[in-house]
């Protein structure tokens, strides 16, 4: 049996470049955190890093020199990365493991790359970055850990690690995922207090490093994806549903109304634009028909034809019949009763 390949288009090469690039980006911020602020100061934090942390900090404990635990972080990384990322491709499938695997590999390379030049900056300057304040960078770290986190959330990919234990529980026990990572980073953080040496006050940096890079990642990973979703009700349809197609170049849905006390029939266009051509839509609108009823609200994410992909051009004339056809469908319909409620809402 001969098996054809199709040739991806240049549209899905685009996203594809994208998409890794992203992946590649939040992951070395991430890992910048890590290795600049957090490990170097002897702070503490959740995930992967702070059981490399915990572990490195219990060999100190027993005696093992600096030498031997420089690179226990970052080993422990790959060691809980690779392990979590075979329980997660059994217990989620191989679509979900596809999908993190690039997390588990970039992450703890990105932090073993960084250590020498940490190492350089330490030797030339006697200290670590933010080292002479803790809290500063417990807040750094915390906020440039989230970025990148949140700039690889923000594709649908994941950094693997203790990413997935939340998601197997959500699974098969329907248990909130930023529930249960939160309980398991604060663990982690929690048992830094059994290595000698760790005092509370670090751990309580610990807990600021996990709860604000939760909020950043939260934060960051829609940023640039929210839209204004727009319904305008007017007498002017034809004329406004023209417009938002040709002069705003945005796709137009429209939808069946009545009003609530007259139950007069009518048309409520929906449409979907970027934040900044709000204003821009409003005054083209107002211009057609200033009486126009309009509601905004804002949607996190907007994908399909006429905004994300690639847009269709549709003739003018075509434009006009498909409305006519609508509209001749749209009149025959039932006529409202005679004595309508007056306690109905408008559409």
């Amino acid at each position: 049996m001969k098996l054809s390949f199709q040739k991806p288009t240049k549209n899905q090469v685009k996203r594809f470049a994208v998409h890794s690039l992203y992946i590649f980006l939040g992951n070395a911020i991430a890992a910048a955190a890590t290795a600049f602020l957090i490990v170097p100061n002897k702070l503490v934090m959740g995930g992967t890093s702070g059981m490399g942390i915990f572990i490195r900090n219990l060999m100190e404990q027993n005696g093992v020199p600096s030498s031997v635990t420089e690179w226990v972080v970052q080993l422990t990384v790959y060691a809980a990365n690779i392990v979590l990322f075979i329980i997660g491709a059994i217990f989620m499938g191989k679509k979900y493991a596809a999908a993190t695997l690039a997390g588990t590999l970039l992450y703890p390379t990105f932090m073993t790359i960084y250590k020498p030049l940490n190492d350089l900056y330490v030797n030339t300057f006697g200290v670590a970055i933010g080292g002479s304040n803790l809290l500063l960078a417990s807040v750094i770290g915390a906020l440039v850990f989230g970025l990148g986190i949140g700039i690889v959330v923000r594709v649908g990919a994941s950094t693997g690690g203790t990413d997935i234990p939340p998601m197997i529980l959500h699974k098969y026990f329907n248990l909130p995922v930023s529930v249960t990572m939160m309980c398991l980073d604060c663990t982690i953080v929690l048992l830094q207090l059994i290595a000698k040496g760790v005092t509370i006050d670090i751990v309580f940096y610990g807990f600021i490093i996990t709860i604000l890079a939760s909020v950043v990642i939260e934060v960051v990973s829609p940023i640039g994806m929210r839209k204004a979703q727009v319904k305008i009700i007017s007498k002017k349809y034809k004329e406004i549903r023209e417009m938002i197609l040709t002069k705003m170049n945005r796709g137009v849905t429209m939808l069946y109304g009545k009003s609530g006390f007259l139950q007069q029939k009518c048309f409520v266009i929906m449409t979907v634009v970027s934040n900044r051509d709000v204003v821009k839509l409003k005054n083209e609108i107002w211009k057609i028909d200033p009486s126009a009823f309009i509601t905004i609200s804002v949607i996190s994410e907007v994908r399909g034809n006429g905004f994300s992909s690639e847009q269709i051009a549709l003739p003018k004339q075509q434009m006009m019949e498909d409305l006519e056809d609508v509209t001749e469908q749209f009149s025959s319909a039932a006529q409202p009763p005679a004595n309508p409620p007056h306690n109905e809402t408008n559409v």
